[in-house]
């Protein structure tokens, strides 16, 4: 399960970097959360399949353009998948970089939930593990 639940989270960042937002969008279960700190541009938590993809296509339409990186190897731990990530947006306005760890639980090689956490320590500990 736990590399299954790795190649997900994998073939996220492809699709999301090729700009596939239907691709985004069909990793989603249809009861999805995705759950951000409450410092986070908008307030969560989004709550089903469209209103995760209302806010992603919403962050992306601030910019001309956008990609994610890993800047750590995913880890899986049970079914979620703890990867520390880079957002880089360019265009209408200065240039954004932002650092986050994303801590996804999947289930049938679906998003069921996905948390956006500022500290990498604090999400690693949220699985059960340390730096």
């Amino acid at each position: 399960m736990s590399e299954e639940s790795i190649e997900v989270v994998r073939t996220y960042l492809r699709v999301w970097n090729a700009g596939d937002m239907e691709g985004v969008r069909e990793l989603y279960a249809p009861d999805t959360v995705m759950e951000v700190p409450t410092d986070w541009p908008e307030s969560g938590p989004f709550v089903g399949r469209d209103a995760v993809m209302r806010q992603l296509n919403q962050a992306r339409a601030a910019f001309d353009s956008d990609s994610v990186e890993f800047l750590t190897d995913p880890v899986a731990v049970g079914d979620r998948v703890v990867v520390r990530t880079g957002w880089h947006g360019i265009g209408r306005g200065p240039q954004s970089d932002m650092e986050w760890t994303v801590v996804s639980t999947i289930r049938d090689g679906l998003l069921v939930n996905v948390q956006y956490i500022w500290d990498h320590a604090e999400a690693l500990e949220a699985v059960g593990l340390r730096e």
